[in-house]
Parts: structure tokens; sequence; C-alpha cells
């Protein structure tokens, strides 16, 4: 894990660990990061994203 993860460190995350998965989520939760969400808008637009706070 890095420090900091901007948008386009969250974009491979993302795309990473899509590829482990037979079927795209239906809902994606994150902690509240806004490089997570800008990166979700790219990769899984159709995906609903939930943010916690740990």
């Amino acid at each position: 894990m890095q420090s900091r993860r901007d948008k386009q460190a969250a974009k491979r995350l993302l795309r990473k660990l899509l590829k482990k998965q037979t079927r795209p989520p239906r809902v994606m939760i994150t902690d509240k990061l806004a490089s997570y969400a800008a990166a979700k808008c790219r990769v899984m637009p159709s995906v609903a994203h939930r943010k916690h706070k740990g």
C-alpha cells in the first residue's frame, strides 16, 4: 500500500481486482478517498458506489 493513492493508481487497482472476478460486482464499497470514486467512473460506470469510514 502506498501512502497516497491518486486516480491513476486507483484505476490500476480496480482493473487488477476485476481480473480476478468472474463477473463485475453490483456494489463497490470503499473508504471516503475521492480517487476511488473518480477511478470507478472510468473503469466500472454501471456499478453502485458506497463510501464508508472504517
